[in-house]
């Protein structure tokens, strides 16, 4: 029998004791969620300003992804692909169709999908490109985030998640992020690159955000060298930015659309996170046949990937994006959020740079990456009901349910300006 919990202090300390310590998280305990909030053990309210790093976009606990859920869940869960079932062929349909894709090899969490992204570039640069056997090389950027696996953390530049993890994956070269340049001279010196993996907007790293044409001008050079442009839209991706997609840029439609002259279509696109707007583990990896057609039966797949209750649930959950027009809604609200941090900055020096696209926005903290200083601003947001966590010291992210109202955003805004404030007068006095 599970044991009940009585208090946050009891829930930790079980987590301390039995738990490994591979995360570091803020302290407060939560027990329930619905759209924007979130409640501790204590029946405290909160603002909800992560989203479980963006994979809510559709608010917790959305009634209609619950529905098909539970339809789902008394019918049929799982079959494993060792046989069909009635519910991945309208999925793979419905997900292809959508975002404007031939084929998806659907997996079941965002690092299964790096990997299996990885896996068909290489396969394709050997049977395509004719890149010889074992020497394929894949760009990747600096500060990269796209997962813990070993083979993804061997082209991180993050000591922390590398150290003591090795004999690391060759094939990599990496180069700084939003340089062109730099992507010209690696394809140029590398000719058997067979990809160039990218985050449109680096999430983990701070919000890093690239120049506007970034994306556009990095597409043609991979179409010049013979290069696949796989875009890691886990975190970025199904209206998080204002956008169905980052990769759409400036096109605020509800779905693929041929005549958005900023839409960057890459060559592999991998999402995952909101796909199931947090019920359940769902992953895709999306290609046009001439590159999905070098995978053949045996070489890769997943005991859960594609199961009949995880699409059902991805459906709905991409419905939703679409009939409740969240993309639409996080342009909107984002821009207020970005107005009033902005404001903010001029009244306070804590706040050094503001920095986002949609819901996924970030203020970069006026003090050292190794300082507490931004932790325990967070700390003082959850004490005025508002969660949010830092990322590289120094940096908060917030990165709201993409259900939120504009009433609720400045609600948001006038906590997070009183907190930071707060932090100003305790340090005059």
């Amino acid at each position: 029998m599970m044991q009940e919990i009585s208090s946050s202090k009891e829930a930790i300390q079980l987590e301390h004791i039995h738990g490994a310590h591979n995360y570091h998280p803020l302290p407060v305990v939560l027990t329930k969620g619905e759209g924007v909030f979130l409640w501790d053990v204590e029946g405290k309210k909160y603002f909800d300003f992560l989203s479980a790093y963006s994979a809510v976009n559709q608010g917790h606990c959305h009634p209609r992804i619950k529905e098909a859920l539970i339809a789902q869940a008394g019918t049929l869960t799982l079959t494993s692909r060792a046989f069909h079932n009635d519910v991945l062929g309208p999925y793979e349909k419905y997900i292809t169709e959508y975002f404007g894709f031939d084929k998806v090899l659907p997996m079941n969490t965002g690092v299964e999908a790096v990997e299996t992204a990885i896996k068909i570039a290489r396969k394709w640069g050997y049977e395509k490109k004719g890149v010889p056997e074992q020497q394929a090389k894949i760009i990747v950027a600096e500060n990269n985030f796209h997962g813990r696996t070993t083979t993804v953390i061997s082209f991180s530049n993050d000591e922390n998640a590398r150290k003591n993890f090795g004999p690391y994956t060759p094939g990599f070269i990496r180069i700084p992020y939003n340089d062109l340049t730099a992507l010209k001279a690696a394809l140029t010196n590398h000719p058997e690159t067979v990809a160039f993996l990218i985050e449109p907007i680096q999430g983990e790293a701070g919000v890093n955000t690239p120049d506007e044409d970034y994306m556009m001008q990095a597409k043609k050079l991979c179409q010049e060298h013979q290069t696949l442009l796989l875009a890691d839209e886990i975190q970025t991706g199904i209206g998080r930015t204002g956008s169905l997609l980052a990769v759409c840029g400036n096109c605020s439609c509800e779905g693929h659309c041929e005549k958005q002259e900023s839409y960057v279509e890459p060559d592999i696109l991998i999402l995952g996170k909101a796909l199931s707007g947090g019920f359940f583990p769902v992953s895709a990896v999306l290609a046009n046949n001439p590159i999905m057609e070098v995978i053949h039966p045996g070489q890769h797949g997943s005991t859960f990937g594609g199961n009949p209750l995880g699409a059902k649930i991805a459906i709905t959950a991409l419905e939703i994006v679409r009939d409740e027009k969240l993309s639409q809604n996080a342009r909107a609200l984002g821009k207020v959020f970005r107005e009033r941090m902005e404001l903010l900055a001029e009244k306070s020096h804590w706040v050094k740079l503001v920095r986002g696209w949609g819901l996924l926005n970030a203020i970069v903290i006026n003090d050292s990456p190794d300082s507490s200083t931004a932790w325990d601003i967070c700390v003082a947001l959850k004490d005025n009901g508002l969660l949010a966590k830092p990322t590289h010291g120094n940096i908060i992210r917030f990165a709201p349910p993409l259900v939120m109202s504009m009433e609720e955003l400045h609600s948001c805004c006038d906590i997070i300006e009183k907190t930071i404030l707060a932090f100003e007068k305790t340090e005059v006095e």
